[in-house]
């Protein structure tokens, strides 16, 4: 039998994504003690909210072109590094330009998190088990928003600071560190801890099983915009992503204004929607496995899943807007990570689904920018919208779901390893 190895690696960066989460969570959780110490309003708190927004769009290209150049182990080893870092930092902040700096520096370098991912799953695991692989993966997010509360205020009680909770929040991504520089020495191609028979089937399996071959188009980045699966992906991206930030940044906030929720109240509700999001990352995942082992291309898989996980997200959204009781809507909310999770594991796969190693991080990292930057524009919509109620934010969920099944169905035509187009030179 081959070994699993393979999973292994996609476990670490899972880890690495919980990590993460606990990271970017810190600041809202310690908020409270942080504003009354240093003066600071809730509309220095939404600035310091877009400033990392901001950079993380922009890291999720940098980070791309990074992963592409430098490789999958050492990007993990500068993005981590360098959030590790700038969490520790926040100890030494002193007020709002400060804290806007290293939430600058915090935002561009985790974004390497998701390109890195993206392009480890092209690397390490066959076409059927990417969406798999990624659902593993993007379940550390859900894991992350589940845990990080109570992480972060324990840490907080035990060490009794607001100061000493960020170093040791910090702390984690170097801990991180130690197994991945031990367990990641290369790529499965020359990788020395990797069996014969294991390396055999994940280079074997990286051939589309409908024509039989693997994505070997590398195109420069240039190019990568000039064909319309490219933007198929990016505009997915784009009209997905704040679905997902409408409740990692607003769901605090609706529990508050529309049931008069305290903080105990919210920690006590907050966490159920993500349980929803674990479990969607590991259904698309394992549906996608499934259908393609059960002969289905690669095509069809992609497009119906991502189907499937769109009309669960606007069936939800839409009921959402009429929610009975907090119990009703924060249920509600987890079938829409539900659908958000099973969509989102297979739009990740695409851009290697599309191209080979060398533009596949560059594609994410492109598709990344655009998310955030839609997440950006969100973040200025909600406070307008929802003035008298949540419903319309909801409603702009509901339309976001749409366009990004449209956006997958209509641009990225036959899912498939692309080619150079054809010279037309004769």
């Amino acid at each position: 039998m081959k070994r699993n190895f393979r999973w292994a690696i996609v476990t670490l960066v899972a880890l690495a994504t919980i990590i993460n989460y606990i990271d970017r969570g810190a600041l809202g959780f310690l908020w409270p003690e942080i504003s009354k110490d240093l003066g600071l309003t809730k509309t220095d708190y939404a600035i310091i909210l877009n400033v990392f927004t901001f950079a993380y769009a922009f890291g999720q290209t940098l980070f791309g072109k990074i992963f592409d150049w430098l490789g999958t182990r050492m990007g993990f080893i500068l993005s981590i590094t360098f959030w590790s870092l700038a969490t520790m930092l926040h100890a030494v902040a002193a007020g709002l330009a400060s804290f806007a700096a290293f939430r600058a520096l915090l935002g561009l370098s985790e974004a390497g998190n998701w390109p890195g991912a993206t392009k480890a799953n092209a690397e390490w695991f066959p076409i059927k088990e990417r969406a798999l692989a990624q659902g593993i993966f993007n379940s550390g997010a859900a894991i992350g928003g589940v845990i990080s509360a109570p992480i972060i205020g324990y840490l907080f009680v035990f060490l009794g600071t607001w100061q000493a909770t960020f170093i040791a929040v910090g702390l984690l991504g170097f801990l991180w560190l130690v197994p991945w520089l031990i367990i990641y020495k290369s790529g499965p191609d020359t990788h020395p801890w990797l069996s014969a028979e294991e390396r055999d089937y994940i280079l074997s399996g990286q051939k589309n099983t409908e024509t039989n071959s693997e994505a070997t188009y590398a195109p420069s980045s240039g190019e990568i915009l000039t064909r319309k699966e490219s933007w198929g992906v990016i505009l997915g991206s784009f009209f997905l992503d704040p679905i997902w930030w409408l409740f990692i940044g607003w769901l605090p906030l609706y529990l508050f204004e529309t049931y008069g929720f305290g903080v105990k109240d919210i920690a006590a509700y907050a966490w159920i929607p993500y349980v929803g999001a674990m479990f969607g990352a590991w259904f698309g995942g394992l549906l996608a496995q499934n259908r393609i082992s059960a002969g289905w291309t690669v095509n069809k898989t992609r497009k119906s899943i991502i189907g499937l996980g769109g009309l669960i997200m606007l069936v939800s959204l839409l009921l959402t807007t009429n929610a009975s009781s907090p119990l009703v809507a924060v249920m509600l909310m987890a079938a829409i990570l539900f659908g958000f999770q099973t969509v989102v594991g297979n739009m990740q796969t695409l851009p290697s689904d599309f191209y080979s190693g060398s533009s596949v991080a560059t594609l994410a990292g492109y598709a990344g920018t655009a998310a955030k930057l839609a997440v950006v524009g969100l973040n200025f919509l909600i406070p307008i919208i929802t003035v008298n109620s949540y419903a319309p934010a909801f409603v702009v969920g509901a339309a976001l779901a749409v366009l990004t099944v449209l956006s997958v169905w209509v641009l990225c035509g036959h899912i498939q390893p692309l080619k150079p187009r054809a010279s037309n030179v004769t």
